[in-house]
């Protein structure tokens, strides 16, 4: 199939991002309302809709999606009519939460509702780096496009960190960290952020690479007492994350937390960044790498993507 036949519909921010690294943004003919990046694909056809407030408080917000799972709802709906007007070759979606974005089981029971094309679904599933790398292969072979190149870039970049951060357990203990991917209720980070500490020089707390976000209490935070805590809400930018970590910070148990009294807690645009299984996950790397060891790391993040709370 040449370029110019293709018609490829990304439901998943992840997968624009992946596909404009491949070079086929021209190919993309509609996005889902969370696709903004890169800018260009702004101007895109919208083919999903949220069926919640998204600038409702977080605990409200959980409440909303709580309630939709529980009905056997999805939290987002596709715009079939958009849909059958672009008449798309091919569907990027993602298996990996129903929280972040239109189910897989969503977008075959829209495909069959199409009556002028069948196109070929490609889902992501990504735990870990490794898979977010295999998913940007496994979409390259797809539409028969090379990505040898943009995957060596992508691992060389990993490898400068890993090797500045590799001889640090040797000479120092290394940092505790939490990285908070939910506000009320308290929630951590898990799938590839673990992975991401750890390969940043250090030891993720209460979450397990690969595995779900655990929820979290008080107890535990203050019990696991981390060096560093760095806030990164899903599906929320720097702004929202600071208002919504300002509230918890009035919790009286905050005092008690060493990252509080030694001013290592910090904000991040979570949204953009660490929420993201797509090749973006090269510069969170690269931006905790600048929170947790300043004094080796500087790429110039710091005040645009992430900042101290």
């Amino acid at each position: 199939m040449t370029d110019g036949n293709l018609r490829i519909v990304s439901l998943i921010p992840s997968g624009t991002e992946i596909l404009a690294l491949l070079g086929l943004t021209d190919a993309v003919v509609g996005r889902s309302h969370e696709c903004d990046y890169p800018p260009e694909i702004q101007d895109r056809p919208i083919c999903t809709q949220p069926r919640l407030n998204t600038q409702a408080s977080s605990s409200k917000i959980h409440d909303e999606v709580s309630n939709l799972l529980q009905n056997a709802l999805s939290i987002y709906e596709i715009k079939t009519d958009v849909l059958e007007k672009l008449q798309p070759t091919h569907i990027v979606t993602q298996d990996q939460c129903e929280v972040c974005a239109v189910s897989v089981s969503d977008v075959e029971k829209a495909v069959a509702s199409l009556t002028h094309t069948a196109p070929e679904i490609i889902s992501l599933k990504p735990n870990l780096l490794n898979e977010v790398w295999a998913d940007i292969e496994r979409v390259a072979n797809v539409f028969q496009v090379d990505s040898v190149k943009v995957l060596e870039n992508l691992e060389a970049r990993v490898k400068i960190v890993t090797q500045k951060t590799q001889g640090l357990s040797q000479t120092e203990k290394l940092p505790t960290v939490a990285c908070i991917e939910w506000i009320d209720p308290l929630m951590a980070a898990a799938n590839w952020i673990p992975e991401l500490v750890t390969l940043a020089g250090g030891k993720p707390l209460f979450s397990i690479t690969g595995q779900p976000s655990p929820q979290l209490t008080w107890e535990n935070l203050i019990t696991g007492n981390p060096d560093i805590i760095v806030f990164m809400p899903c599906g929320f930018d720097l702004n929202r994350t600071r208002q919504e970590a300002e509230l918890l910070t009035k919790n009286p148990e905050w005092q008690k937390l060493r990252a509080n009294q030694t001013g290592r807690v910090y904000i991040t645009d979570g949204n953009s960044y660490f929420n993201r299984p797509g090749p973006r996950l090269v510069e969170s790397l690269e931006m905790l790498a600048e929170i947790l060891h300043p004094e080796i790391f500087q790429y110039g993040y710091k005040g645009e993507t992430w900042e101290l709370l």
